[in-house]
């Protein structure tokens, strides 16, 4: 895969929802996670994340916006449901960029909105949990960036002989 993506939250309060994200970022192979004024309680965020992200990748915990420090040419990508989002399986993901999500019953603020080059939106009835929200996301990078072949027009998956090929060329 080539690039890189970090994500993070804004204004975060569970610790739980903060673990599942670090964890499943670290599944996903993110090169970095971030908050932007946190609750000091997330802290104990590693008591879900059992995969101990904080061993395999920088965490960044930015007291404001202001604090906030992307490397260059890094895009932000909010996600929202906004009018103006894009819908998630329409988006083409940046080489590099940093997902960040919003607090749990609530919205990303309107300074950290103005900020991200981009918004998108997971297309469902109404808000997920910041977890699960953070795995879509990531989730449609890989796809979009993995190097994945078009899926096939039938049901199923390619023939036997065909996905040891595909194993190969990774």
């Amino acid at each position: 895969m080539r690039g890189y993506f970090g994500i993070g939250a804004e204004n975060i309060s569970k610790p739980m929802n903060v673990g599942a994200l670090m964890r499943t970022a670290h599944a996903f192979g993110a090169s970095f996670f971030f908050t932007i004024d946190a609750h000091p309680k997330v802290r104990e965020a590693y008591n879900s994340d059992t995969s101990r992200s904080f061993d395999h990748m920088p965490y960044y915990p930015w007291d404001n916006l202001e604090a906030m420090r992307l490397p260059k040419g890094c895009a932000l990508v909010g996600v929202e449901l906004t009018d103006d989002a894009v819908e998630l399986p329409r988006f083409q993901h940046p080489q590099a960029a940093a997902y960040v999500l919003g607090q749990e019953r609530g919205s990303l603020s309107p300074e950290l909105l103005k900020r991200c080059a981009h918004v998108v939106q997971i297309p469902t009835k109404f808000c997920l949990n910041v977890g699960l929200a953070g795995a879509l996301v990531m989730y449609d990078r890989l796809l979009a960036h993995g190097g994945y072949p078009a899926r096939p027009i039938m049901p199923g998956g390619p023939p036997p002989e065909m996905t040891e090929v595909l194993k190969l060329k990774r």
